[in-house]
């Protein structure tokens, strides 16, 4: 009788409302899977290579990927002008490249969040002293500024990350201060007030649980900006110091032999792309879900 009357069975609504969810979450499902994938990948990076990252072999230099012509399933990502192998340092170099974007955003996301919050909640001459000094830390341009201090300091693990924090926390400290702001003013926290929470006890209680979703907004959209940061460093020479391989010094490696060689700068550079959409698109995902505004109902 409710197929006559056009009405669907119960267990096919199920299956359209699951598979709608699955089609839905996708902006989390797949960014989520590749930064797994990848994590996985740098810690287990030992096992998975097939070669050492700076194992040389001349006489097999710049061969193409497995599935060219001249290629060969012992190297399936070819090798570069120095025989070593691609897929290896590929693997090697997710671990740097990762190691350095989320030990960057750690400092700059925690920095930025205490004085954002202090800035927002305390208010008057400190927040004025924190929001000039932010001002003046946005000012520069990151990048430029990055290069210097590596110059100066020498290439490094450390210099990197160091050169990457140094202006990194501005941003999260503007954001997060203006989600103070409007928090400040709310019903929980004047009751708070009321019965003699201390202030710091404020902060930490009743203000940073509720700037958590756009604290992670920001920290998922900056792994795109400091993977390409760093890369941008390492392809200049100025990062990870050879022969440990980064995602941006494989790129710059084969920058000169791309017309005959395009597989030492592609693949690498296909990586650095795929973390930075898969960043991009997870950072759009939470701010849809977690803003009343934006939310679908």
């Amino acid at each position: 009788m409710a197929t006559i009357i056009g009405i669907k069975p119960k267990h096919e609504f199920r299956g359209v409302t699951r598979w709608g969810r699955i089609f839905s979450n996708l902006g989390m499902i797949l960014p989520v899977a590749i930064f797994a994938i990848l994590i996985l990948t740098a810690i287990f990076a030992d096992v998975l290579a097939p070669y050492p990252y700076d194992e040389t072999s001349l006489p097999e230099r710049r061969m193409p990927p497995a599935w060219v012509e001249g290629g060969t399933p012992n190297h399936f990502l070819g090798t570069d002008t120095l025989g070593r192998d691609i897929l290896s340092r590929a693997i090697y170099g997710a671990r740097v490249s990762l190691s350095v974007s989320l030990l960057a955003i750690a400092i700059t996301s925690s920095v930025g969040t205490v004085l954002g919050i202090i800035s927002g909640y305390v208010g008057g001459r400190t927040d004025a002293f924190i929001m000039r000094f932010t001002d003046i830390a946005m000012s520069f341009p990151p990048l430029l500024l990055a290069i210097l201090i590596a110059v100066s300091m020498g290439p490094g693990f450390f210099t990197v990350i160091f050169a990457l924090s140094i202006l990194g926390w501005a941003g999260y400290s503007r954001i997060i201060r203006g989600e103070t702001l409007r928090l400040r003013n709310s019903d929980f926290v004047a009751q708070a007030q009321v019965i003699g929470t201390p202030s710091w006890r404020i902060m930490i209680r009743h203000i940073f649980p509720n700037i958590l979703n756009v604290l992670l907004i920001g920290m998922t959209l900056a792994v795109g900006t400091m993977i390409l940061t760093e890369a941008a460093m390492s392809y200049l020479g100025i990062g990870i110091p050879p022969p440990m391989p980064s995602w941006g010094s494989m790129v710059a490696d084969g920058r000169n032999d791309l017309d005959r060689a395009w597989w030492i700068s592609t693949f690498p550079g296909i990586l650095i792309g795929l973390v930075v959409l898969s960043g991009n698109f997870l950072g759009d995902w939470i701010r849809d879900k977690t803003d009343p505004r934006l939310r679908q109902l």
